[in-house]
């Protein structure tokens, strides 16, 4: 097995709950990352002979023996996020957009399964508007958020928010993520938010707009113990287990929500992925975690 260690990401919208699980003392921590290959985020391994090294880098020099050789890098980021404020209204692009647009073969389609729901129980996503060049007169008028839709969610939902859907958490909300490795995400307001130096974050409205998909909206469905199945990965929830086995042919993620074991000498809390090869095991208890597996 591979623990992970984690990233801590720093944001505009983010809290301070994630930082008992990080190395910071203080901070405004959006993202706790347990597995990126992102350059400049790129989680590290923390045991066994290996340890030191970035996975993505062990990824490409072991892909083959997993099935997993026609990945050019490790397909899925996962991550703990909380939200203290409203993220941007955004959009991610699909395959074509991506290939269009940034040159790469993938968009980014992800999920959401929320350990905490946000403060006004909803999340933004869909479009209320006809077709893109309302939302562009919307915006332009400064009436962008009248045709944005919202999804009620609760603590224990599952959301999949395919590309292309105008989306974005709202305060209070506090998740597992998983998302399809791609680093693409065009932001089509902020909310007139600025950064500590009094900036104005960057918009994307002319990419987001090409992205934007107005008819498509996620559904809020309850996450039980069985597999969730998407276009690049599979998902399952695991609560109250003694021991967890890969019975697969290829690598699993165990990340952790709820409380904490050892393994191999290190101690596994919330927010940690543990990459189990087939066959591996986990024997301490796990109270609530997470299992995804690339396709």
């Amino acid at each position: 097995m591979l623990i992970l260690k984690t990233i801590a990401h720093e944001t505009v919208w983010g809290g301070e709950r994630l930082l008992p699980y990080s190395d910071r003392s203080a901070g405004k921590i959006g993202h706790l990352y347990s597995l990126c290959c992102e350059e400049g985020m790129e989680t590290t391994i923390r045991n066994g002979p290996c340890q030191g090294q970035a996975f993505g880098t062990w990824f490409l020099e072991h892909r083959e023996q997993f099935g997993l050789g026609c990945y050019e890098e490790f397909p899925l980021v996962i991550a703990l996020v909380e939200a203290c404020d409203n993220l941007s209204i955004q959009v991610h692009p699909d395959d074509r957009i991506s290939g269009e647009e940034e040159g790469a073969p993938y968009g980014k389609n992800e999920s959401w399964f929320f350990l905490d729901a946000p403060e006004k129980g909803t999340i933004y996503n869909g479009c209320l508007a006809k077709d893109c060049q309302e939302v562009k007169r919307r915006l332009e008028a400064g009436e962008l958020m009248s045709v944005v839709d919202e999804l009620p969610v609760d603590a224990g939902d599952y959301v999949y928010v395919e590309a292309g859907i105008m989306h974005a958490l709202t305060a209070g909300a506090f998740l597992y993520e998983i998302e399809e490795n791609s680093p693409w995400t065009y932001r089509l307001y902020d909310y007139d938010r600025v950064d500590g130096n009094g900036n104005k974050r960057e918009l994307h409205v002319d990419k987001a707009l090409k992205a934007l998909k107005p008819w498509l909206k996620s559904k809020a469905v309850r996450m039980g113990e069985e597999c969730r199945e998407e276009r690049r990965y599979l998902l399952r929830k695991l609560e109250n287990m003694s021991e967890y086995v890969n019975e697969s042919l290829t690598l699993e993620c165990v990340t952790l929500l709820e409380g904490s074991y050892e393994a191999e000498g290190q101690t596994v809390t919330v927010g940690t992925t543990v990459v189990l090869m087939p066959g591996e095991k986990i024997e301490g208890r796990l109270v609530l975690a997470m299992v995804a597996r690339p396709k």
